[in-house]
């Protein structure tokens, strides 16, 4: 695996991954739209390829050479198909099976599928694991679901096929969001002073993006075997959303002291996703055990903030994707 590439490669998981592969030796194409710019930085063993994922022939031209995919392009999380359920529909599930064929044909060796644990929509089972059936509340979470039957038809021996469903990604990166549950609340502890809850007792699965960037890792290296048709959530803690809240809180109280005590308001939400992850499959099975908290998510964005890492985090539209996405007009 020692050509890569990586489509989406210049997001917000991306650009963090992007530069770990680069450090091991390896080669990396980035495929991007670039709807929300390119943090990246031209460097030796890096091609940047500017071009959607709906043009299967620059896809497949671009797959010549290359080892491993590693799928993460999507328009993320429910807001944006809300935005343009059309062209979230093509870009998210139409275009996949074309993609995953067009790598095949190209040699392309390993497809790793960035799906997502919102699969599961709405379980008070205390334990969701991957035999769980999937009960998507929004388009996205079914199209990602979706998605997953249609790359398996293609795993050989030749062409090695896994899907992981990451719990929520939080924590700090060139290319920051700060549309992700701990992300949102650390900067409102942070720059408003003032914690706003939407519910609360919503239980959602966090993962720390460095542990998420490692596990990308990970699957680079292992043998066929190990994961050949396997689908893996891939989590660390659950928690509510209030208490996520009461985390953060606690952190940024700690890490910015001359604030003082920051209070949080509930308030109520229509949002009623909630669903906890087991990640024991992925521990037994090929080892991997995140290693960061979402204590160390929140000490991550606040020592960003400290370091002006995230200017007019309040106001600039560039942190919040469904914001970019109006602004330029996908077509």
């Amino acid at each position: 695996m020692k050509n890569i590439l990586i489509t989406g490669g210049a997001g917000y998981v991306g650009t963090l991954l992007v530069p770990q592969l680069l450090a091991s030796g390896r080669n990396v194409t980035v495929y991007d739209a670039m709807f929300y710019g390119c943090e990246l930085e031209a460097q030796p063993g890096l091609k940047i390829i500017k071009a959607d994922i709906r043009d299967t022939t620059t896809f497949r031209q671009a797959c010549h050479g290359i080892d491993a995919v590693i799928h993460l392009a999507c328009i993320s999380n429910d807001a944006g198909f809300e935005l343009d359920e059309q062209l979230s529909e093509e870009i998210n599930f139409r275009c996949f099976e074309p993609l995953v064929i067009a790598a095949k044909e190209q040699g392309v060796k390993r497809f790793i599928y960035a799906s997502s644990s919102s699969v599961y929509g709405y379980s008070e089972s205390p334990r969701v694991t991957e035999e769980h059936p999937l009960v998507p509340l929004t388009l996205y979470n079914k199209f990602k679901g979706l998605c997953e039957p249609l790359l398996f038809k293609h795993q050989s021996k030749e062409f090695v096929c896994v899907a992981i469903r990451p719990a929520t990604v939080c924590g700090f990166s060139p290319r920051q969001r700060l549309d992700l549950s701990v992300n949102i609340l650390t900067n409102h502890a942070v720059n408003n002073q003032k914690i706003t809850v939407f519910g609360g007792e919503q239980q959602r699965p966090n993962l720390h993006i460095q542990d998420m960037c490692d596990l990308y890792m990970l699957l680079l290296d292992l043998p066929d075997e190990k994961i050949a048709g396997e689908i893996f959530n891939a989590g660390y803690q659950n928690q509510t959303i209030g208490d996520i809240a009461r985390i953060v809180k606690k952190v940024v109280e700690k890490e910015f002291p001359e604030k003082g005590d920051i209070p949080i308001v509930t308030t109520p939400t229509n949002d009623n996703r909630s669903y906890r992850i087991t990640s024991d499959k992925i521990a037994e099975k090929i080892g991997f055990k995140p290693r960061r908290a979402i204590e160390d998510a929140v000490r991550d964005l606040c020592q960003a903030f400290k370091d002006g890492k995230i200017p007019n985090s309040m106001t600039d539209d560039r942190y919040h994707n469904v914001r970019v996405l109006k602004q330029v007009k996908v077509a």
